[in-house]
């Protein structure tokens, strides 16, 4: 019997890979939750075969909670499945741990061979996505400006650049206000930019945001 964890905050999401899950599989158990803390708690109290994490899991940054993750289980299985495309998180994500990276729109044709594919210890992305992420990961040079960030930088740049404000972000992330501004001045600085204006018309041209 195979014992998976869906770590996601939309129910009817849930319920969806729940029965791509069932459907899919031989012999399958499948859990939730919904924000970091019981992931936490789940992950320490059980043992699981695969992790399916969203990156926006409520309570942390979703770099964030793969690495806590893989620091109390080096050998799970994770699989990021998110909203956001490619381009904009799987670097990070692989770096950090993951073993597969899928959005939502591709759930429906590619969870299973992902799972399947991740439970033989190999990782997986998308067809399309392979040779461009080969090429990210091993090119160093020509790195744009937003790659140099830290992943806390990055996260905040996003959510700055979503239009949210320094307090917004402060409660979203359970960090201190004046812990964010200081990101925001680092951002800024590594960036060359001035002020969120800039930064809102960066992050756009770049495609990290929409």
């Amino acid at each position: 019997m195979l014992n998976i964890l869906i770590a996601e905050d939309y129910p009817l999401f849930r319920l969806g890979v729940k029965e791509l899950l069932t459907d899919g599989l031989e012999a399958v158990k499948v859990w939730e939750c919904d924000n970091a803390h019981d992931l936490f708690d789940l992950v320490r109290r059980k043992k699981w075969d695969v992790l399916i994490l969203d990156i926006t899991i409520p309570g942390t940054t979703g770099t964030e909670a793969l690495k806590q993750v893989k620091k109390a289980c080096p050998t799970l299985p994770v699989i990021v499945l998110t909203m956001h495309p490619e381009d904009q998180y799987a670097v990070r994500m692989f770096k950090a741990g993951a073993d597969a990276y899928l959005t939502k729109a591709s759930a429906p044709e590619e969870l299973v061979k992902a799972v399947k594919k991740v439970l033989a210890g190999g990782q997986y992305v998308s067809p399309s996505f392979s040779e461009k992420l080969v090429r990210l990961v091993f090119q160093q040079a020509d790195r744009l400006p937003h790659e140099i960030l830290s992943d806390r930088e990055y996260e905040v740049m996003r959510l700055i650049a979503s239009g949210k404000t320094v307090s917004e972000i402060a409660d979203s992330l359970h960090l201190g206000i004046t812990t964010i501004s200081t990101y925001r001045a680092r951002i800024l600085e590594k960036l060359n930019l001035k002020n969120n204006a800039e930064l809102m018309r960066y992050a756009v041209q770049q495609g990290v945001v929409e």
